[in-house]
């Protein structure tokens, strides 16, 4: 007979040990932390102080991960009625670059808008940017992350270009591509490849509605 027959039979048959209580005290086993002999009874009690172990460690994850969500929500929450409550162009930048280095720590922003929107040559937002970088963008389906700039994105950010170690970049479209947002950072371990984009998805695509809003200012 071979221990998973055994093992299949005590399943099958759960009165056995109360037909067999004797067998209880007379049978020993291993300690799982030691070489002495515990009974069955003892291995239990350990067994389920192990699950109970794993179990709290498994809810503090949860709940931690729950508060590092609720924070990240009530971020894009302002964001939202930042963008909301912007009355024209001007504003409405000065909220997506303030609430991202202010409640997001993202302190190296910018903003890149083409196709329909504005001319506005006064504002960096609508200087010229490469065609390569245009279907870059058009192609991107979810946002970018990673330890590298894509085309001319780094030297977009002048002095500190040669500080940043990650970035992430986000499409802004409605119908049509007509921008993107680009992000990075000092630490290498901020924008990586295999990170979630689901809050970078949606905050692009706030930003896309936001600005939605004014095309045609100017």
């Amino acid at each position: 007979m071979k221990s998973e027959d055994v093992a299949e039979y005590l399943k099958a048959h759960p009165e056995f040990f109360a037909e067999n209580a004797p067998l209880l005290a007379d049978v020993s086993l291993p300690h799982p932390h030691g070489g002495r002999a515990i009974s069955i009874g003892e291995r239990q009690i350990l067994a389920l102080r192990e699950k109970i172990r794993l179990l709290e460690s498994k809810l503090a994850e949860l709940i931690q991960f729950g508060e590092e969500n609720d924070a990240i929500g009530d971020k894009v929450h302002r964001v939202s009625l930042a963008l909301l409550m912007a009355r024209n162009l001007d504003a409405l930048m000065h909220a997506v670059y303030f609430n991202l280095r202010e409640d997001f720590a993202v302190p190296h922003a910018l903003l890149r808008l083409w196709g329909g929107a504005p001319a506005r040559p006064d504002l960096p937002e609508f200087s010229e940017v490469s065609k390569e970088l245009r279907v870059f963008t058009e192609n991107l389906t979810n946002p970018y992350c990673g330890p590298h700039a894509v085309y001319e994105t780094a030297s977009l950010f002048g002095e500190d270009a040669e500080r940043l170690l990650s970035f992430a970049m986000v499409a802004l479209r409605a119908e049509q591509t007509f921008g993107l947002l680009v992000l990075a950072s000092e630490d290498a371990e901020r924008f990586y490849p295999e990170m979630g984009t689901l809050y970078l998805k949606r905050l692009g695509e706030l930003v896309s509605v936001a600005f939605m809003r004014h095309l045609g200012e100017g």
